[in-house]
C-alpha cells in the first residue's frame, strides 16, 4: 500500500487522548473526517478518528479506543498518514503538500533554498522556504505568478525573481 503524509504528532493535549497535530494537508476535513482511518508511524498502524479539532494553528485529533494521555504519549514525534488508495486523484497542477517539502527551490536556474513546508493562508497557500546562504525563512505564494514549474521527479521548484519576495 502506498501513503501520503497527512501530519505530524507534535505533542499531547490534555489527559483525554488528543493529539496535538501539525496538518500537511489542505483538505483537513476529508483527511480527519469521523470514522476514517489515518496511520501513525513508519509501522503505519491504523487508527479510527473519532473527532478534531482546530486549536491555535493546530489540529487536536482523537482516536476511538485511545481516548487517554497514557494510551498516546508514545506517539509524539509521529508522522500520520493516509492511504494513497483513500485520496481521490489530484488535478494537473495540484500537489500533495507533503510531497514539496525538502524541495530545492531555484531562482533562474539558481539554487536559493528549499521548502520547508507548506502553510495555508487566506488567500493562498504558502511555501516556508529556508534560503540557505542566510539562514533565514521566506514565504512564497504558491500561485502561478510566482512559482512557474514544479518537477516531483527531479524534486525541484522554480519560482520567479521578483523585489522583496527572498
Amino acid at each position: 500500500m502506498e501513503y501520503v503524509t497527512i501530519g505530524k504528532i507534535v505533542n499531547t493535549f490534555g489527559i483525554k487522548g488528543e493529539l496535538k497535530v501539525d496538518s500537511y494537508t489542505d483538505f483537513v476535513k476529508d483527511r480527519f473526517k469521523k470514522d476514517s482511518v489515518v496511520y501513525i508511524g513508519e509501522e503505519h498502524r491504523p487508527f479510527t478518528v473519532l473527532r478534531y479539532r482546530e486549536h491555535k494553528g493546530f489540529l487536536l485529533v482523537c482516536f476511538k479506543d485511545h481516548e487517554d494521555i497514557n494510551l498516546v504519549e508514545k506517539y509524539k514525534n509521529m508522522l500520520i498518514y493516509k492511504s494513497k488508495d483513500d485520496i481521490k486523484p489530484l488535478k494537473k497542477g495540484e500537489y500533495y503538500f507533503s510531497d514539496l517539502i525538502d524541495l530545492k527551490v531555484y531562482v533562474e536556474n539558481e539554487e536559493v533554498g528549499k521548502v520547508l513546508r507548506v502553510e495555508e493562508g487566506l488567500a493562498a497557500n504558502n511555501l516556508r522556504i529556508l534560503k540557505d546562504s542566510d539562514h533565514k525563512e521566506y514565504l512564497v505564494p504558491f500561485l502561478p505568478v510566482f512559482v512557474e514549474n514544479v518537477d516531483l521527479e527531479t524534486k525541484r521548484i522554480d519560482i520567479v525573481r521578483m523585489e522583496g519576495l527572498l
